[in-house]
């Protein structure tokens, strides 16, 4: 199975009284998400199911891309990694899945997926990474295929 997980763009920073949920790209983010998005669209599988975190940073990101995309409570800000790997239906989903969501969380995935200690990983703003699992001697391991990050189109 291939998991694809894309952190959102660079967004506005957190205000006093503004919803966390409610943060827009800047510019820049902008840019970046649109940037990535061209990579995405030469490279996704055709019919990769494509996951959101309601944060209207995350939707923005996504847009980018051009392709319809569902969103999803249980990626939001504060997820955990077991709700991403559900979500995804990892590690049997039938189709690729491209995950749009946040760091610290991203992160974790990442780190239990490829078994980095510490739990782990740093992903930059409007990056992607893309994971395969795959069966070695009756376990299963996850390979990076790919990292593509927000400033190289």
């Amino acid at each position: 199975m291939d998991l694809i997980l894309w952190r959102h763009a660079e967004a506005e920073d957190p205000a006093d009284g503004v919803d966390d949920l409610q943060r827009v790209l800047t510019s820049k983010g902008e840019k970046q998400a649109a940037r990535v998005a061209a990579w995405l669209d030469r490279m996704l599988p055709e019919g990769t199911r494509i996951l959101c975190s309601p944060a209207r940073r995350c939707e923005q990101t996504a847009h980018a891309l051009g392709r319809k995309f569902k969103l999803r409570e249980e990626l939001a800000p504060g997820a955990g990694v077991p709700q991403v790997l559900e979500a995804a239906q990892w590690p049997h989903a039938r189709h690729p899945v491209l995950v749009v969501g946040h760091q610290p969380t991203l992160g974790q995935v990442l780190a239990t997926l490829l078994r980095i200690e510490g739990g782990e990983c740093a992903v930059r703003k409007g990056a992607v990474w893309w994971l395969r699992t795959r069966e070695r001697a009756g376990e299963l391991e996850s390979v990076v295929i790919a990292v593509q990050p927000p400033d190289v189109g």
